[in-house]
């Protein structure tokens, strides 16, 4: 599984944010329903929340993407 590091220049990032920078969705408002439809864990548990914090060290697995490390600037 590929392992990408996402670097961000502030405290946090959003699930929904997260994907749609990744180009992982099209839109913003995509994120709901990918989250709905595709499982992925955050830090090796299910979340569905598009507003889910994320922070430098947490890691997201994404189905067919592979993995995703946030990390800081």
């Amino acid at each position: 599984m590929e392992m990408k590091k996402v670097i961000i220049d502030r405290p946090f990032i959003t699930l929904g944010q997260l994907l749609k920078e990744e180009a992982i969705i099209p839109t913003g408002g995509a994120a709901k329903w990918y989250l709905k439809e595709n499982t992925v864990l955050v830090n090796g548990d299910a979340d569905d929340r598009r507003g889910r914090k994320l922070y430098p060290g947490d890691e997201v697995t994404l189905p067919d993407s592979g993995k995703l490390v946030i990390e800081s600037k």
